[in-house]
């Protein structure tokens, strides 16, 4: 599959705070959808943009920094009311955010509350993440950073269509500056991004859009639940008649090894992981006891 036949879809959100898990919800919500040609040139672009109603009010800080009032949304639609719409830009394309595991845990929580799971999309690139590795030694990875560092015009900050313009931009361009060419799968390699698990492999999507085991003591669970087990699929083996064999297909050890990378550890990568459950980028409620006893146990070993 040419990754450049599909929609890439760059999405952003603005909300009332920094929270998904504690309150906090969603005032904007933008996805632009990309067309490109052969050569990865934009042939067109759809804005779509929702201005939505928190059941809340804004906080006087966060109008200071997106201009977008409690007035502005008192007569917009709740998430609820659009969710299918946003939820089926998203379906089956390759998406694209800056810091896209911030808007990821958002966009989860309001879908769950409208009945809806993740939209389960083809690819799930961040270009925060992408930034870091194709300039490892620049300082400074923020959106406007890359956009000047890209030549990418960024009007209107931290308005939601604005930021995902210059994110599906930015995308665009780093992939043109190292010439990339070839499949969704190259493309997710390249860009360590993370698409649909391998099937049959030990994981699947299930209807809510969470990936979940197929077997073992986790058999139905979602393995953002259980990160620590997941993690001991990349390594496991069994004897066999010819010595130690992995226990698990290279693809299906590969797909886990990257979601760890990129969901596990998030923006904070650069540091040690800890129990700590912000650090995996998880709500602190899904992450039992235990776990963070025994992990706390293995980084002081």
């Amino acid at each position: 599959m040419n990754w450049k036949d599909q929609a890439v879809v760059a999405f952003d959100t603005e909300t009332t705070g920094l929270r998904p898990f504690d309150g906090d919800r969603i005032i904007e919500v933008a996805a632009v959808v990309f067309r490109l040609d052969e050569s990865g040139e934009i042939v067109s672009r759809e804005d779509h943009s929702y201005l939505i109603n928190p059941g809340r009010d804004i906080p006087p800080k966060v109008t200071e920094i997106t201009g977008i009032t409690n007035e502005d949304v008192v007569d917009a639609p709740a998430f609820e009311n659009v969710a299918k719409e946003i939820h089926g830009l998203l379906e089956g394309a390759i998406t694209v955010a800056h810091n896209y595991a911030f808007d990821l845990n958002f966009l989860q929580q309001e879908f769950r509350r409208a009945g809806l799971g993740w939209p389960n999309p083809l690819a799930e690139i961040d270009t925060l993440d992408l930034s870091m590795r194709c300039f490892p030694h620049t300082k400074g990875h923020k959106l406007k950073m890359v956009c000047k560092r890209l030549d990418v015009t960024l009007d209107q900050a931290h308005r939601a269509t604005a930021d995902a313009t210059a994110c599906g931009e930015c995308f665009l361009a780093m992939t043109r500056r190292n010439e990339f060419e070839g499949s969704l799968s190259a493309l997710l390699d390249w860009a360590n991004a993370i698409g649909r698990p391998p099937e049959g492999e030990g994981l699947h999507v299930a209807s809510n859009g969470l990936v979940v085991f197929d077997s073992g003591p986790h058999e139905g669970e979602s393995i953002a639940a259980h990160p620590h087990y997941l993690h001991w699929m990349t390594k496991a083996r069994t004897r066999g008649q010819d010595g130690w064999e992995w226990m698990f297909s290279e693809n299906i050890r590969r797909w886990s090894k990257r979601w760890l990378d990129v969901r596990g550890s998030g923006p904070g990568k650069v540091h040690p992981r800890t129990p700590h459950p912000n650090t995996w980028g998880m709500d602190s409620a899904i992450v039992p006891a235990k776990e963070r006893e025994l992990s706390g146990l293995r980084a002081a070993t």
